[in-house]
This record gives structure tokens, sequence and C-alpha cells, in this order.
């Protein structure tokens, strides 16, 4: 009779174990891994492993690697052989890849079946692992049972702590330990100003025997999170060494503190005074401060800087730039950005949508959603506020509610506030008002002044009285100081011709001594973003600007003629209202402007009191200019006085 084919495979099983056992030779062994192939043996879970031990008496760790990579589902065993391995062969990272893949198996216990607790490698990845799950607790045990400490180990305990948010105990720990590098100074350091308590922070840098300059920006950043701006650049002043992320620092505490203009002239007196060649993270940050501050000729600059320097192509570079230019109005130029880049993420989408939206570009916003979507990225929130914004723009009522419904059906986001305002704001622009208050009430958060003060925009809109004081009596709870709110509801109650109301409310804001405040301008003049006031005096050239306003004031009161009208104008010149505060205003701005822009930008140097221009066309076209500006201001101040009657 044949024996069985379960029998047959026993014997060659068998054979081939005896073979791997005696096997010393690694072009034997390749053959004898043949035979086991062949035979269908490959997942046999008796043979797998000791393959796997010749392989690594051999030498041959990459054979064994690619033996283990080829078993479905290796055993105890196997796992043994791999680590133990590795471990003898002095491949601890290799180790420590191979723990992670253990998946659904209690690491600790079977480092403790297996004799590897007291490696230190071992032993370290498996503080981390408890501090990952913010058991400081079961890393400490680890921590005691090890026979002998390294400052990895002590670093590792030290993290677990600290992640677990015990400072105290981390302190401790800190100060048993005799000798830190500055890693570790660091890690402890930047502990301490991430819980804002800069005070202990310094007191540790002060203890620093060494510190180096990424030790010194620690604590720079840490000044420019939690301190008065005034604070970081004077520590940022007496730093002995300073490199691109000293000064990234200085430019980001000054954008945290909305000093946007600081941040431009900061990174115009690095690029000035020192050799240092600003990252794409500080791009990013200026770029971020132009768009705040509409300086689209500084934006362009860098644009033009970056693909000179090695940024083209770079996506976070893209991202601002779109963002920059939305925002300072040129959308034609994001789009030409969004287009020539390479790769996109869903910030270059959100960047794109968001600026076609704000442009009053619903239908292209919509579009490049759909495009979005064909190209398999993924929508995030910030997603879904272009595209319902645009949907507002649109009044796109029913798209809009498709959109808003998608977001948790589809995607799993839970609408934000600005969601449920987009919506209001939808809504309320249509005029279905009663279902706007209706969407409001449903909302899971407490609706802010924000969606109120839409709300009332839109009753105003469609002179609704009795929702506008439902959205007022909210309002009046929530930010009872805002003036504007008290302002619409007035106007709602004129429109709708209840006077006594509207006597009421003016009498309100006269006891609340309500003043408007003084209008703010920004100009950019030869690279640098200049913000005044009426009657502003704090620039640098106020003399020269107040004397070339007073010059075009004395012109335009040559040329107007009539004494009734010379007297108006007169009146209104040295008349300290709001009218007249206006018109000084503009004419700050006019005076500011001719001196920089026609003096200064077309001037190439002065030499012994005598002015050269660049040519004598120029000459000519400035001269025009002042001309025509000098008319201008006519104009203004006779419409001014016109209206001042």
């Amino acid at each position: 009779m044949l024996p069985s084919l379960k029998h047959q495979y026993g014997v060659v099983e068998e054979r081939l174990f005896c073979l791997l056992h005696k096997c010393r030779l690694i072009d034997q062994l390749f053959q004898i891994q043949c035979q086991v192939i062949i035979h269908g043996l490959l997942q046999n879970r008796q043979l797998a492993p000791k393959a796997a031990i010749a392989y690594f008496e051999t030498g041959n760790l990459a054979s064994a690697r690619q033996l283990f990579d080829q078993i479905l589902q290796p055993g105890t065993v196997l796992w043994n052989v791999m680590l133990k391995g590795y471990t003898e062969a002095g491949l601890h990272k290799e180790t420590l890849r191979l723990f992670s893949q253990m998946k659904k198996r209690d690491v600790h216990s079977f480092a403790l079946k297996n004799g590897l607790k007291s490696n230190l490698f071992v032993g370290t990845a498996l503080i981390d692992m408890y501090a990952s799950k913010l058991d400081a607790g079961l890393a400490y045990k680890i921590f005691e049972d090890l026979p002998e400490r390294n400052i990895v180990v002590w670093t590792a305990i030290i993290k677990a702590y600290i992640a677990n948010g015990d400072m105290r105990n981390a302190f401790q720990l800190f100060n048993q330990l005799e000798e830190h590098d500055v890693i570790l100074w660091d890690i402890m350091i930047s502990a301490y100003i991430e819980l804002g308590d800069m005070a202990t922070a310094k007191g540790l840098f002060s203890r620093m025997p060494i510190r180096d300059v990424k030790s010194w920006n620690t604590i720079l950043l840490g000044y420019a999170i939690w301190a008065d701006i005034g604070a970081c650049e004077r520590f940022f002043a007496i730093m002995p060494d300073r490199n691109v992320f000293s000064w990234n620092g200085l430019i980001r505490g000054y954008a945290r503190h909305g000093k946007f203009s600081d941040v431009l002239n900061v990174f115009r007196r690095m690029l000035i005074s020192t050799n240092i060649k600003p990252n794409d993270a500080m791009l990013m940050v200026v770029l971020s401060s132009c768009a705040k501050l509409g300086a689209l000729n500084w934006g362009r600059w860098i644009h033009l800087y970056s693909e000179n320097n090695g940024f083209r192509g770079n996506v976070y570079i893209g991202n601002g730039l779109i963002d920059m230019y939305a925002k300072c109005g040129c959308i034609h130029s994001a789009i030409n950005v969004f287009t020539i880049m390479e790769k996109r993420d869903v910030i270059t989408w959100n960047s794109m949508i968001n600026g076609l939206a704000m442009h009053g570009m619903g239908l292209e916003a919509l579009e490049l959603f759909d495009h979005m979507l064909e190209a398999t990225e993924e929508p995030d929130g910030i997603t879904f506020v272009g595209v319902l914004s645009a949907c507002v723009h649109m009044g796109l009522v029913e798209r809009g509610f498709e959109c808003f419904k998608s977001m948790k059906q589809i995607y799993s986001i839970d609408p934000w506030i600005e969601h449920y305002g987009c919506m209001m704001d939808l809504l309320g622009r249509a005029g279905l008002l009663y279902e706007a208050i209706g969407f409001v009430m449903e909302m899971p958060m407490e609706p802010d002044d924000v969606i109120w003060s839409a709300f009332l925009g839109a009753c105003r809109a469609w002179n609704h009285v009795y929702l506008a004081e439902v959205a007022m009596s909210r309002l009046v709870r929530l930010v009872p100081e805002d003036v504007s709110n008290y302002v619409v509801l007035s106007n709602i109650y004129g429109n709708a011709g209840r006077w006594k109301d509207f006597g009421r409310l003016h009498k309100v804001l006269r006891t609340m001594g309500v003043g408007k405040l003084p209008g703010c301008s920004l100009v950019e003049v030869n690279m640098e973003v200049v913000e005044f006031c009426s009657s502003d005096a704090k620039h640098a050239r106020s003399k020269d600007i107040y004397e070339i306003l007073e010059s075009l004031m004395d012109v335009s009161r040559v040329v107007i003629v009539e004494s009734e009208l010379d007297e108006l104008c007169e009146v209104n010149f040295v008349k300290s209202g709001r009218e007249g505060g206006h018109y000084f205003h503009f004419g700050i701005f006019i005076s500011l402007t001719t001196i920089s822009l026609l003096l200064e930008s077309l001037i190439v140097w002065q030499k012994n009191s005598t002015l050269y221009f660049k040519s004598s066309k120029i000459l000519i076209f400035t001269l025009l200019g002042i001309i025509v500006i000098f008319i201008f201001i006519i104009v203004i101040n006779f419409v001014g006085a016109w209206l001042s009657c």
C-alpha cells in the first residue's frame, strides 16, 4: 500500500529540518530553502524558525528578514528568533521596528518571557510605549528594573512624566541625574514653556553649563509666545549667536502679537544686516503678514525671491502666495500660482476656494470644489467654509444645504459655528428669515454675536422689525457695548416709520457717550507699510507731510476766487469736526504718497543739494502728476465745503 500524503509530507519536513540543523554554508542553505518552497512548506511553523536561525548563523540577515516577511502569520517562535537575532547582531533599531509590528500582542510580557527586558534599547522602547499610553507608573517600573541606565533611558522616563503632565516627578528625576546633556536641558525648558511657566524655564536656562544656539532659541520662542514682544526683542539683542531659527522666532513673536508691520521690518533687517537666508517657514509668516497688511509689493518681491532661491515648487510657499494674492485683491495672480503648482495639498485647494469665494466668484469656487473631489482630495472644515461662502454669494440655498448635510453624512465632519453662520447668512439673504432663526435655534452650540449681527443685517435688508428686535435682545446680552447694532436697529425703525423708537435709540446712544473712532488707513510706499489716522503726527516725516498738505490747500484757496465759497473752505479747513477730519485724513494720504512716490521713487541720487532725475521724460511726468494731484485736491475741497454747507 502507498504511504499517505500526510506521511509523505512528514518525512520531507523531517528531512529538511535535519538539513537546516546541519547546514553551515549559505549556498547549501539556499538550495534547502528552494526545496522548502517546492514542497509547499514555506508557511510551516517548524521549518520557518529553523531556516531563520540558519540565516542568522551564516550572517545573512537580509535573507532572514525576507523569509520573515513572506510568512503570513508568524508564530511566537519565529518572532523570538527574529528579535534575538537582531539584538545579538547589534541592530537595535530593527529590533524596535519589529516590536512596532507586533500588533494585538502584549509586548511587555513577550519581552519578559524572552529575556529582553534587561536590554537597554528594548527597555527604552517599552518606556516610550507606556509614555504614549499615558501610563507613567508602568514606565517607571520598567525604568527601575533596568540593571543599568544611560542618558537615553533617563531622558525617556523624564519625557514619560512630562507627557503625563507630571512635572513634579519629571523635575525630581531631572535633579537626581548628576550629568545632563543639552538635549535633556532643552526638553525640560520646553516643557515649562509649554505650560507658560517662563520663570522656571528661565531659571533652568541660567543653570545650563553649556548653552548652544538651540537653547537660546528655545527661550526666545518662549518669550515670543508668553511674554511681551519687548522682552522678546531684548532677549534677541543679547543672544551671542543667531541662526535662521532665531530670526524666525522673533518674526513669529511679532506676528503672534499682531505687529505685522514689524514682521516686515525685522525680515528686511535680517536680509540687510546678515548673510542668513530665510527658510520656507519664515517666508510663510512674512507672506501671511503681507496678506494682513495688504502689502502687495512686498508679497510680489517674496514671490520673485522664492522663485530665484530654490523655493520653486514648494507647496507651503505656493499656499502662502495664493492666500496673499487673494487677500490683496489680485485673484488672477492667485489663480496663476494655483495653476502652475505641480503638488497640491488640502490647504492649497482651501486657499484657492476661499479666495474665489472672497472675491464673489462663487461659481468658480464651486467648480474648483468639484475638481478637488475629482482629484480624490479629502475636504476638511475649512474647505466647507469657502464652499458655503460661495453659495452665499451666489444665493444657492439648495446647493448650500446639500454641502452642509454632506459634511456629516459623507465626510464625518461636525459643523463648526462658522458653518452655521454661513447657512444663517445664506437663508437671511434669500429672505427666509423665519427659516434662518429656526436654523439658529437648532444649533448644537450657543450662537455668538457674529451670527446674531448677521441676522440683524438680514432683518434690515428685508425691513422685518419684529425679528430684528429678537436679534437685538440677544445682542444686548452678548455685546452690550457694540454701538453698530444699535445703529442698525435705529435705521430699521426709521425705515418702518417708527420715529418714537428711532428717537429712543438715539437717546440711548447719547447716554452711552458714543463717539466715532478715527479712521485708519494703510499705504505701502517704497516697500514700507505706513499706518496713519486722522490728524496723525506719529510718522517720522510728519513735518514734511503737513508742509505739503498746507501747500496743496494754499493752492486750492488761490484757485477758488469766489469769496463766499472761499469762506466756506476756510471754515472747513479749520473745522475740528468729523467731516473736516475726514478730508484732512485724506490729505495726509495724498501728501505722503506725493512725497514718496513722485519724488523718492524717481530720484536717483542727491549731490550738492542737486536732485538728478532718471530722465527728462520722468521729470515732465512728475510735474504733470503733481499738477493733477493739485486739481484733485481742489475738487475734494470744493466737495467737502459744499457738503459742510
